[in-house]
């Protein structure tokens, strides 16, 4: 498989998503082939969703193979019980890292927004590394809004560099991908045993984080 298998066994797979490909089939126009389709075609077999991430992030992503898996694991992430790690290059510097709590609500043009009307949800940071009017961050959503953690810091006023639905101007600093890329990924198995899984960086990743490292 082009995307590399980063766990396998007979109840579940693990992928690294690239940036730019959608994890499950699109709707209306978006015709590309999604993650999903490929791992199918690939392996031959009816896999199922478990989570999603956006098509913009790279990064771990899990399909259960069968029913049973995708319901043990389902009640995992219903319940909060799966732990995430995402990795961000945000526009501007962040004072200090924090917790934002704020209800995130789809509004009809199924662009999201931090809205009292809209679902709780939550993603802490912290800051790994400085740039010039850049910084580096770990972040720990503990919902699963839809574009929660690049709403999250937009709305704090430090959007994503690469993206092209919010920050100004578009795509956020000129960056050619979306910079945010789901790391780590911990959960307990069906067998009972607990599993971290986790995702190494692209090449495109690693050249714009040291072409900032280079501007600092």
């Amino acid at each position: 498989m082009e995307h590399s298998v980063l766990y396998e066994d007979n109840d579940l797979i693990a992928l690294n998503k690239d940036s730019g490909i959608p994890a499950i089939p699109g709707r209306g126009k978006d015709t590309d082939t999604s993650l999903l389709q490929f791992a199918e075609v690939n392996l031959s077999q009816k896999l199922f969703v478990v989570h999603r991430i956006d098509k913009d992030t790279s990064g771990v992503i899990l399909f259960a193979k069968n029913a049973a898996t995708h319901r043990h694991l389902n009640i995992q992430f219903e319940k909060k019980m799966v732990k995430k790690h995402y990795c961000a290059v945000v526009q501007g510097i962040p004072e200090k890292g924090m917790v934002i709590d704020s209800p995130i609500y789809e509004f009809g043009s199924g662009r999201m927004g931090v809205d009292k009307k809209g679902k709780p949800s939550c993603t802490e940071f912290d800051i790994a590394e400085h740039f010039d009017n850049a910084a580096y961050l770990n972040v720990y959503p503990s919902t699963g809004r839809r574009h929660q953690i690049r709403v999250h810091l937009y709305s704090i006023g430090f959007p994503i560099l690469g993206d092209r639905v919010y920050g100004t101007p578009r795509p956020v600093g000129g960056i050619e991908r979306l910079m945010l890329h789901a790391r780590l990924i911990c959960f307990t198995h069906s067998d009972g045993t607990s599993r971290t899984i986790e995702a190494p960086y692209s090449s495109q990743w690693n050249a714009i984080v040291m072409k900032l490292r280079d501007r600092s």
